[in-house]
């Protein structure tokens, strides 16, 4: 009796070990997911981690086909499976098992689809949601996107890393059907280009979206690729030598930026910084009143004071008094100064109540009821301009009451007063921490780009700028080579025409509508820059948004609008429709006399979108721009103004925010452009 249990026993042990052995299953990142999509026609990359070793088997459910790769001896493996034309859904099964075994623990993903997938990167204006700040028609949308289950949705999560990760992390886990509840906090810009290739191509749309408020274009290109450009040489040096862990990046960010604050406080005499804190000093600068002049804010300091000050980077000041309503005084307030670039601490009578890092960020800072003590209030913004040009954006500034028991807000737009304090070279190298400052270089990519790759994936669609318009010129050279990066990473269908398409949301109209014809343009500039790229990069396109901008909000509502342009250039360029897909772009020009004749492509039916032709500037050998004349003739523009005898310059759409309206017979809006090549403000600061 004794022997038969003991051989019980032996036999339960080994039971236990052989399952054992075959318990660790297939682990796969969360881009390989139930309701996934997959590229069609392509030898699509599917990989993940099993036991070093062991046989992987892969089999796909629309053509009955296993696949067999081997872990290698860090578990890792790799199978590029065949896929099929569009359709589903279909399963995909993982079998992880020892060598020469046939059979083992089983992961299978369900209801995947074949169809197109596309990359939707940038910023802000790329990652706000349907959601996030009322898209038009906001509930219509939310209800309707449950009409689109072939539209399946992947939202990285914000993750920034020094050196290129393997670890993919999302929102909610995976891939999602496409809802009323999953489309909400997903990009509007991308969903709504997805929804224009569902129902144009009748596919199944997969859409990854990977972006990131406030942020420039370097954050997003690998080390090897930016080294390319030696301008980014010191902050790839300071990014690669930062702790590999996250508590240790704390901890040296910590000291760094007490110690950067304190060498600046002193740098600059007039605050003071003890305990994490400011605190204003009126002496000094502050009490030296001709080193102060009059500004209008919201504005561009550079874009006011080029005269006085050239393209100053660095430490400056504004302050303003207000007279507050009093029955304030003793209530907590909120101060909206909208969005700033770059960095800011901002004073209220004489004590710090915010604080912010970045671009476009809108600043909302509560003002504590026990510095409210009169009818009277002092405001100081320190602001730091990292580069290129700085300033405020917003014409909605203004102070209200916490509890929004007022009559009205008190107004913050319209004159204040301005000092520079300390030129950048003149600073301390400001502290990076990437658990928290994502907008360096390299940062993004290797934490929310290089996780994808070598996905299967037909193109990007990309809506980033307004973070980079100091460096507009450069913006020129660095597009093209996140652009080249990113192709060479992705896998391409092998359908595709040519490589990887990459299409770009031109910049919208934003801020002050123009009123002064010789504006210069930080905003028009990256335009510019933006359209070169779209003209020189093979299989690149641009959807131009110069009409359906918002003065007061650096993103505009009508993202349905952004989303169908994208899909225009899409299926013209890569799916071959014979459509229209472009508004006018300049081709060149003639002189003839006192008139400038423009010619154009994508110039079938020329016409205004209004009574009158708007938006044309035209200068002579002096330089100076005049509002100028035009009118179309067939399918050409002839400009000209009385005031210039002999034109030899003409821009269009130049300004921050222009009023143009020059379009084609598909209603699509004239790329904004000029036809020098004089210098502008930012064309020397790199």
């Amino acid at each position: 009796m004794m022997k038969n249990n003991n051989r019980r026993w032996l036999i339960a042990v080994m039971g236990i070990l052989s399952a054992a052995a075959v318990s660790a299953q297939v682990k796969l990142q969360p881009l390989f997911s139930d309701n996934m999509v997959l590229q069609q026609h392509a030898a699509a990359p599917l990989w993940g981690e099993a036991k070093a070793g062991y046989t992987v088997r892969v089999h796909t459910s629309w053509d009955d086909r296993e696949y067999v790769t081997t872990a290698d001896a860090h578990g890792r493996f790799m199978v590029r499976v065949s896929t099929p034309d569009a359709g589903g859904p279909y399963d995909i099964t993982f079998t992880e098992c020892r060598p020469s075994r046939q059979k083992g623990r089983v992961l299978t993903l369900r209801n995947v689809m074949i169809g197109e997938v596309w990359l939707c990167g940038g910023q802000s204006n790329m990652q706000m949601s349907v959601e996030w700040d009322r898209v038009r028609n906001y509930q219509e949308e939310v209800r309707q996107a449950a009409s689109h289950p072939n539209i399946r949705l992947l939202h990285v999560q914000t993750t920034a890393a020094a050196m290129p990760a393997t670890t993919l992390n999302v929102v909610d886990g995976g891939w999602q059907v496409c809802s009323s509840e999953s489309v909400r906090l997903f990009s509007a810009a991308g969903y709504f280009f997805g929804r224009e290739l569902e129902t144009s191509l009748n596919v199944p749309v997969g859409l990854i979206e990977s972006c990131l408020g406030s942020t420039f274009a370097e954050p997003w290109v690998s080390a090897g690729a930016l080294r390319q450009m030696p301008y980014f040489d010191k902050a790839l040096e300071k990014v690669q030598t930062m702790p590999a862990d996250s508590l240790a990046r704390e901890e040296q960010y910590r000291s760094d930026l007490d110690d950067w604050n304190s060498r600046v406080a002193a740098l600059d005499g007039n605050t003071r910084y003890a305990g994490g804190h400011h605190t204003l000093l009126y002496h000094k600068d502050f009490a030296d009143d001709s080193r102060w002049c009059d500004i209008q804010v919201p504005g561009l300091f550079e874009d006011q004071l080029k005269d006085r000050y050239g393209a100053f980077d660095g430490l400056v000041w504004y302050r303003r008094s207000v007279e507050l309503p009093a029955e304030w005084v003793g209530s907590d307030l909120i101060l909206k100064l909208g969005a700033i670039d770059d960095d800011d601490v901002v004073f209220f009578n004489g004590e710090e109540v915010g604080t912010h890092l970045g671009v476009a960020f809108n600043r909302e800072y509560r003002v504590p009821a026990a510095l409210v003590k009169d009818g009277k209030a002092e405001i100081a913004v320190r602001l730091h301009d990292t580069g290129g040009l700085g300033g405020f954006y917003s014409r909605e500034m203004r102070i209200e009451r916490a509890d929004g028991q007022q009559a009205s807000p008190v107004a913050l737009a319209g004159t204040w007063r301005f000092m520079a304090s300390l030129d950048e070279k003149e600073l301390p190298f400001y502290p990076t921490n990437l658990n928290h400052d994502t907008n360096v270089p390299t940062a993004l990519y290797n934490g929310m780009i290089h996780p994808l790759t070598p996905f299967a994936v037909r193109g990007a669609i990309w809506y980033q700028g307004e973070s980079s318009v100091g460096r507009a010129h450069q913006y020129r050279e660095l597009l093209p080579v996140l652009i080249n990066d990113w192709r060479s990473r992705f896998t391409a269908p092998s359908d595709s025409r040519g490589t990887f398409p990459f299409y770009i949301v031109q910049m919208a109209n934003h801020m002050t509508p123009q009123t002064d014809p010789a504006e210069e343009s930080t905003w028009a500039e990256l335009r510019e820059s933006q359209l070169k790229v779209s003209q020189t990069m093979a299989n690149s396109g641009l959807a131009t948004t110069i009409d359906i901008g918002e003065a007061d909000d650096i993103h505009p509502k009508n993202k349905q609008e952004v989303g169908r342009r994208l899909g225009l250039v899409a299926r013209a360029l890569t799916y071959g429709e014979a459509i229209e897909y472009a508004g006018p772009q300049y081709a060149g020009y003639r002189q003839e006399g006192r008139v400038i004749r423009l010619f154009f492509t994508h110039a079938d039916g020329l016409r205004a979108a209004g009574d009158a032709l708007k938006g044309f500037v035209v200068a002579g050998p002096d330089r100076r721009f005049h509002w100028a004349e035009a009118h179309v003739d067939g399918d050409a523009v002839v400009v000209s103004s009385p005031e210039v005898e002999m034109p030899v310059a003409v821009r269009y759409g130049w300004a921050n925010n222009p009023d143009c309206n020059l379009v084609n017979s598909a209603g699509l809006p004239a790329t904004p452009f000029r036809t020098d090549e004089w210098p502008g403000l930012s064309i020397d600061n790199y």
